[in-house]
């Protein structure tokens, strides 16, 4: 089996469940550019109720995927080992220059695993590193999101059953260059209406057009983050090149052996001979058991003597 195993599928419903939190994200993030300005505009405003939205939302996608894919503990264990390292590995970096190497994981896992699973695992790791490090917040919703638009975008890049190589490898690290900076761009919107003391040429003016509050916009995440988007990009494109394929490779085998998506049966024998072959003691096929034999033939020694 050398084409691509996918942990989990998605389906009409998952489908559904994605597009309903990736619209509700998309607003979520972006309602301030369009707000009137009596509104009164701001997310530490709304973030409780977002929180408390957006989590539910992000249930029903992995509800929704596990329903329909037929996902089974191995499917589960594997998402539970690589939200682990991933939120163990956010740390590290995580404050130090932007040095991220969690990106090169989810990116890899979406490219292994595919879409669904991708989506799943970058809001599950993203939701366990902010457990582990007391990062919970109003933002972690949106970072839930964000990184799960990154891993999926990576399941959802072609040439997933042919494309090996130095050609997946630099796919995968241009890939991952455009995501370390889009993750960073759509961040930035959580954060920017609700940043004060900013000058005039880069802070948000709710009610002016949007045009020019996009182009404040853009002049506010050059000055701003870009440094720290440029440390993220970098180390997940070195990190792409250097174990990325031993990572796909390992990762790979493991889907192959675990076959997420073969149900585990049990077969048993209609005439009942499972029970007597395992008391045989010679390994012949017959009907009966080993000691059934030897009843056979008591008689007809019997009647020979």
């Amino acid at each position: 089996m050398t084409g691509q195993v996918r942990a989990v599928r998605l389906g009409p419903k998952s489908v559904a469940a994605l597009l309903l939190v990736s619209v509700t994200g998309f607003f979520a993030f972006s309602w301030p550019l369009l707000a009137d300005p009596q509104s009164g505009v701001s997310h530490a405003k709304d973030a409780p109720w977002l929180f408390a939205a957006l989590l539910p939302l992000l249930l029903g996608v992995v509800l929704a995927t596990i329903s329909e894919s037929g996902i089974g503990a191995k499917a589960v264990a594997m998402v539970g080992v690589l939200a682990a390292v991933g939120a163990a590995l956010r740390p590290l970096g995580a404050g130090t220059a932007g040095l991220e190497p969690t990106f090169f994981l989810m990116i890899v896992a979406g490219r292994v695993l595919g879409p669904g699973f991708g989506y799943v695992l970058g809001s599950v790791t993203l939701f366990a590193s902010a457990l582990l490090t007391g990062g919970v917040g109003p933002w972690m919703p949106f970072q839930m999101m964000t990184m799960g638009w990154v891993a999926m975008g990576a399941g959802l890049l072609p040439g997933a059953d042919r494309l090996r190589g130095r050609a997946e490898m630099g796919m995968l690290a241009l890939y991952g260059a455009i995501a370390s900076f889009a993750y960073g761009f759509v961040m930035n919107l959580y954060g920017w209406p609700i940043v004060g003391g900013l000058s005039s040429g880069i802070s948000f003016v709710p009610g002016d057009p949007l045009h020019e509050n996009l182009v404040r916009y853009l002049a506010y995440c050059l000055a701003t983050s870009m440094g720290w988007d440029l440390g993220r990009a970098a180390i997940t494109v070195v990190l792409t090149l250097t174990l990325g394929p031993t990572i796909l490779k390992a990762l790979r085998r493991a889907t192959r052996k675990a076959a997420f998506e073969v149900p585990v049966t049990f077969g048993g024998r209609s005439d009942g001979s499972g029970d007597g072959g395992n008391g045989s003691s010679g390994g012949e096929e017959s009907n009966g058991s080993g000691d059934g034999e030897t009843d056979t033939k008591t008689p007809k020694n019997r009647n020979e003597s």
